[in-house]
């Protein structure tokens, strides 16, 4: 698909430098990641400061094998089960392994290594913890409105107030609605905020259920199980998405599909953890 000026402008506006820093970053991840993901463990003091950074107020602290929250009460940070393999990994995901594969914020829309899906392994318990389990009507409570794009759509949305979200979206929102109109397709119609879900075709909790995640461009997304598989088995990447945007949300803590091997370039969620974006203090607490 001929994106045109969107894209052509953002590459003429990128110095060299940094063009060059990007590179030698995806060649790095690329040779160590170009079959099946690596998966080795993040060092704990640097897991324990993403933790805490990323959850303020809500994750006070690291020790040991305990992650341990402002109501006193702990998970366990590694399940003991080393190792493994990549649908395990995705699975069934200690919080250790959220952390594992390094978000590569700020890249250009190039072809993942296979199985490199920063950001889609969710501990279930850690994101019930945080956010509250939707099976239990315990997030609808904490939703709050979002006016999507005020000057260009004016649909309301609901995500949840925890963690900044929501502040976080309401800011992104007036980011892009000063983007010009060619940037319009790709910012609406959206395809949605909470819905009470599982990923499509898991049995594993949609961070959608959590009130953490957007989807838009409906009319020019690519999803990686709407693609035709290789002989090899492997996966086609493609991606339509203007980089602006992606930008946009990154600088807020959001990560994007679009980064997935596994690709799924509607789908934006906040986890602020994987891009060292502190989130403002907690005011809400989990119900």
């Amino acid at each position: 698909m001929d994106l045109g000026p969107r894209t052509m402008s953002s590459k003429a506006r990128t110095p060299l430098i940094a063009v060059v820093a990007v590179l030698a970053l995806a060649q790095a991840v690329s040779s160590t990641q170009s079959q099946e993901a690596s998966r080795e463990p993040a060092p704990a003091a640097n897991v324990a400061r993403r933790l805490i950074d990323g959850y303020p107020g809500i994750v006070t602290g690291v020790e040991g094998n305990a992650v341990i929250f402002a109501d006193g009460t702990t998970l366990p940070l590694d399940d003991g089960k080393s190792e493994k393999p990549f649908a395990a990994w995705l699975a069934n995901p200690d919080i250790e392994d959220m952390l594992r594969l390094p978000y590569p914020v700020g890249a250009p829309a190039t072809a993942p290594p296979r199985n490199f899906d920063p950001g889609r392994a969710r501990n279930a318990a850690f994101f019930a913890k945080v956010y509250g389990d939707c099976k239990a009507h315990e997030v609808e409570a904490k939703l709050e409105s979002v006016v999507w794009l005020p000057a260009k759509y004016g649909r309301t949305i609901k995500v949840t107030a925890i963690n900044g979200v929501a502040a976080k979206l309401r800011a992104i929102s007036a980011e892009l609605d000063r983007l010009g109109p060619q940037f319009d397709v790709d910012l609406f119609p959206i395809g949605g905020t909470y819905a009470c879900r599982n990923v499509a075709g898991t049995a594993s909790r949609s961070a959608h259920a959590y009130g953490i995640a957007i989807d838009i461009a409906l009319k020019h997304a690519h999803y990686w199980r709407w693609e035709k598989q290789r002989p090899d088995g492997t996966i086609a990447y493609r991606n339509a998405i203007p980089m602006e945007i992606v930008a946009v949300f990154e600088k807020h803590g959001f990560i994007w599909g679009g980064r997935w091997y596994h690709h799924d370039s509607m789908h934006f969620e906040y986890r602020p953890e994987l891009l060292g974006q502190p989130s403002p203090p907690a005011t809400t607490q989990k119900p």
